[in-house]
């Protein structure tokens, strides 16, 4: 018999343990109703904003090789990117089933059912409640030939401080990390939010520059997941400013970029 989510909710308070299933992997923690009817409401107007702004979006892709290698190898990817592209990301990667690791907290609830519309997966989890255990869910996804993803400063920074998920799920599983970033010709940045949120403007062009793949190994001590860690960190701070400082580029600028990330 189909166990549904609140089914599945239910049966985890009654045994004590946390509920699993395909969205979830820790109960949602208690909220009060004037929260609670606030999580459908924003849902709904943010969901609009983006299939609004997004088909007018034009994006220029580069680097997108490497994920394609990846997948000609039969790995599936971890995606790393910065809190703040999530716009943009969200409606150039739609439908594609990746599972995003996502807080249980009133900010993760309403963001839960708007990337869930968009065709994304959750896994309920962050690194002050419920990390290890979405890690465990991001893991199983991974094995079951999903994607998975990590907004890698989120949910609440600092800003662009990479946190160790990505480089903990790549030695569990064997799954390289990808990173990137994009950057638009107009936008409006939200500098009183912590992660410098960006909203681009209608009929926007876009630049996503995707990094190598970074791969971890199974027996990776203390030193070696430091040692990726930087490497992620560094390689998501590369590609940032290249994307970020893009439009500002000559074309003969742009021309030598776009022959280095497509190689």
């Amino acid at each position: 018999m189909m166990t549904t989510p609140k089914a599945s909710a239910e049966t985890g308070k009654e045994s004590g343990e946390e509920a699993v299933n395909a969205h979830y992997d820790t109960r949602l923690p208690s909220l009060p109703w004037s929260r609670r009817i606030q999580i459908p409401i924003i849902a709904a107007a943010v969901y609009s904003v983006i299939r609004t702004l997004g088909p007018t979006l034009r994006y220029e892709v580069l680097g997108w090789q490497h994920a394609e290698r990846v997948y000609a190898s039969k790995h599936r990817i971890i995606w790393a990117f910065w809190h703040r592209i999530i716009i943009p990301i969200v409606w150039w990667h739609r439908n594609k089933g990746v599972v995003v690791m996502n807080t249980t907290a009133f900010d993760g609830q309403w963001t839960r059912k708007v990337i869930e519309w968009l065709g994304f997966g959750t896994a309920q989890g962050s690194s002050s409640r419920g990390g290890l255990r979405g890690l465990a869910v991001m893991a199983r996804r991974l094995e079951e030939g999903v994607d998975c993803a990590f907004t890698i400063d989120g949910p609440r920074g600092p800003r662009y401080v990479a946190k160790p998920g990505p480089v903990m799920l790549a030695r569990k599983t064997g799954c390289p990390i990808l990173v990137f970033h994009i950057g638009v010709d107009r936008g409006r940045t939200f500098e009183r939010t912590w992660d410098h949120f960006l909203l681009p403007a209608p009929f926007a062009r876009t630049v996503i520059l995707f990094a190598p793949p970074i791969y971890v190994p199974k027996d990776a001590d203390a030193g070696v997941m430091e040692a990726k860690h930087k490497e992620m960190q560094h390689e998501l701070e590369n590609v940032r400013d290249i994307a970020e400082g893009w439009f500002s580029l000559s074309e003969q600028e742009r021309g030598k970029l776009r022959a280095q990330f497509n190689s």
